[in-house]
């Protein structure tokens, strides 16, 4: 069994008295030693307030908090083998790049030389050799996000935790960054606890994902798990652009939607459900104008047949919106040669792994 690095066992958090309400409600969360854990969710959902409280910068109201198999719970953040790289990187402005990085070292009351010499080999891990002498406002988003995980990792903390870390900079960095993070915890072997609202940044970097909402942890699981098995409307929604259809799940094992007959993953009691589909789960074909617009079989057999409403060109894929009888559908085709036309006879072709099904409340 993988040890944990991280273990939060019924940890809640309210600020106030006790009439105020919990913002974060009896969470329990493990993240094994030597992984990157993304907590994701909506604003307010409690994902920062459980990274601070993780650090030690913000107290549980209850529950108990483990690092490396150690209670921590009553301990403040100076207590903890913990480091932090904030959304807005908190560098020293008046200080060099070396000693905003050997900072944490200094405090502790090391000697200089070592406080050097350790600052330069984390310079060296993030790829800024050379730096050691300029100010902040000298260097890019990027370079000061660097010389703001150098800060972290020279202190050689037990847990690395991030919040926010990429959100300052533009599509291409954050891209070009989340990948240097993800390597450089995996060369490590850190453990990590990465707050982001971005979900392309959590399927790219994590181990493990874990979605909030409101105060509680809706699903935990790879990012594969929770991308392609969603276990409520809310996590299908929150990963992905994935629409809710309402369906039926039938005696015989199918699920009707519509005119589509669906085969779940696994057996479903009669009854209404969910099911949520991805934008990039369907197939684009055209059809003739006169066939039956809503015929399940004969000419178009596992087909929902439409018309199309719009589409955008986007480069290296195509935005459609599909009429549909179940509803208009947002389909995204990596089929970039063809030229769709509003009012086009279309029909959707559904793969057989593009879909899940979640609860209908």
């Amino acid at each position: 069994m993988t040890a944990a690095g991280i273990e939060l066992r019924q940890i809640t958090k309210r600020y106030g008295d006790a009439r105020s309400p919990l913002v974060v409600k009896g969470v329990d969360l493990v993240v094994p030693k030597g992984t990157l854990t993304t907590i994701l969710g909506p604003s307010g959902c409690g994902k920062t307030t459980l990274l601070r409280m993780i650090a030690g910068l913000e107290t549980c109201t209850s529950g108990t908090l483990l690092i490396d198999g150690q209670d921590v719970t009553p301990l403040g953040a100076a207590e903890r083998n913990v480091s932090m790289v904030f959304q807005s990187y908190a560098l020293f402005p008046h200080m060099t790049v070396l000693d905003n990085v050997a900072y944490g070292l200094t405090v502790g009351g090391l000697g200089r030389e070592e406080c050097a010499r350790r600052a330069r080999a984390a310079l060296e891990t993030v790829g800024l050799p050379g730096y050691e002498q300029r100010r902040p406002s000298e260097l890019s988003g990027g370079q000061q996000q660097r010389v703001a995980v150098a800060r972290s990792l020279v202190l050689e903390p037990s847990v690395m935790l991030f919040d926010e870390p990429l959100s300052n900079l533009d599509a291409r960095l954050r891209r070009s960054m989340r990948e240097e993070i993800r390597a450089l915890q995996q060369r490590l072997a850190l453990t990590v606890a990465y707050v982001t609202h971005d979900q392309s940044e959590a399927l790219a970097v994590s181990d493990q994902i874990v979605v909030m909402n409101a105060g509680l942890v809706a699903q935990a699981g790879t990012p594969r798990q929770l991308y392609e098995s969603p276990a409520s409307a809310f996590v299908a929604g929150f990963m992905g652009e994935a629409m809710l259809f309402d369906a039926l799940a039938q005696s015989g094992g199918g699920v009707q939607l519509g005119p589509l007959q669906l085969r779940p993953a696994r057996p479903l009691a009669p009854g209404a459900v969910k099911v949520a589909i991805r934008p990039e789960a369907w197939r684009v074909v055209e059809r003739k104008a006169e066939a039956p617009p809503a015929e399940p079989s004969g000419t178009l057999p596992g087909m929902l047949p439409g018309t199309l409403r719009k589409s955008a060109y986007l480069g290296s894929f195509q935005e459609l919106i599909v009429a549909t009888a179940i509803g208009e559908i947002f389909v995204v085709s990596p089929d970039v040669q063809r030229q769709w036309v509003p009012g086009q006879a279309v029909a959707l072709q559904l793969a057989a792994t593009g879909f899940s099904i979640v609860e209908a409340g």
